[in-house]
C-alpha cells in the first residue's frame, strides 16, 4: 500500500475512533500509560522548564490538562475535529485542528515540541522541519520498537484495536521504526538526539516505551 493510502488512512482512523479514543485515555483503561508511559512524558517536559509547550497530535487533550497543572502555556494540535472538540471541553490549553502539512505556516513559537504516541508517518522530514522553525526542542514518545511483536525492520503495521474496550470502526496503519531508524529520522530532519530513555514497567521491568528527547541542529 502507498504511503499516502496509509496516511489517509491514519487520519481516518483518528476521526472515526475519537470517541472510544477519548473514553479509553479518560478511563484509564491502557496500563502502559497507568503504570508509565503518562508519567514519562510528564515529567520529561518539566525537566526542561518550559513556559509554552506544543502538544502535537493532542487527542483528547490529557497532557495538555496534566501540564497546565504546572502553570505551562499548552496549544494542542490534532487533525481530528471530533478529538479536538472533546479536548475543548476539558480545557487546559488552546486547542486547534490542524494537519501536520500545516504546520509550516503555524506564526507561533514555542519553547517546546511534545509527540506523545504521535508521529506515525513514514516520512517524518516535513513534519520535522517544520517543527524546527517553531521551537528549538523536541521530546518523543513512541511505541519501543523491541516490544513491539514482529519483525524488527521498518515498515508499515496496522493496530486493529482487537485488544481494546468499546467500538473502533477503522483500523489505524502506523510506520514502525528500529532504534537506529528513529535516531535518523529526527537526524535528517534537523535534530540532534540529546537522551534516550526507556520507562520501564515497575514489575515485569521490561521497556514500556522509548522517549527521545532532541534539539534542533545548530
Amino acid at each position: 500500500m502507498p504511503e499516502h493510502d496509509d496516511a489517509e488512512q491514519l487520519r481516518r482512523s483518528w476521526i472515526a475512533n475519537a470517541s472510544a479514543w477519548s473514553e479509553t485515555v479518560r478511563g484509564r483503561k491502557i496500563e502502559s500509560r497507568r503504570v508509565g508511559t503518562d508519567e514519562a512524558i510528564v515529567a520529561a517536559v518539566l525537566e526542561r522548564s518550559p513556559r509554552r509547550v506544543m502538544d502535537l497530535g493532542c487527542g483528547e487533550g490529557w497532557l495538555a490538562r496534566a501540564l497546565a497543572q504546572h502553570g505551562i502555556e499548552v496549544t494542542g494540535m490534532d487533525a481530528s475535529p471530533a478529538l479536538i472538540e472533546a479536548a475543548k471541553e476539558l480545557g487546559g490549553g488552546v486547542f486547534r485542528v490542524a494537519s501536520y502539512e500545516e504546520l509550516a505556516g503555524l506564526g507561533e513559537t514555542f519553547d517546546l515540541v511534545v509527540a506523545n504516541f504521535s508521529l506515525l508517518h513514514e516520512d517524518l522530514r516535513p513534519v520535522l522541519h517544520a517543527l524546527r522553525r517553531i521551537a528549538p526542542a523536541l521530546i518523543v514518545q513512541t511505541i519501543h520498537p523491541a516490544f513491539a511483536g514482529g519483525d524488527y525492520v521498518d515498515g508499515w503495521r496496522t493496530e486493529t484495536f482487537a485488544a481494546m474496550e468499546g467500538e473502533w470502526p477503522e483500523p489505524m496503519p502506523w510506520y514502525f521504526r528500529t532504534v537506529g531508524s528513529w535516531v535518523r529520522a529526527l537526524r535528517e530532519g534537523g535534530y540532534d538526539v540529546a537522551e534516550v530513555r526507556e520507562p520501564l514497567h515497575p514489575q515485569h521491568l521490561r521497556p514500556l516505551s522509548i522517549l527521545f528527547v532532541a534539539t534542533v541542529t545548530a
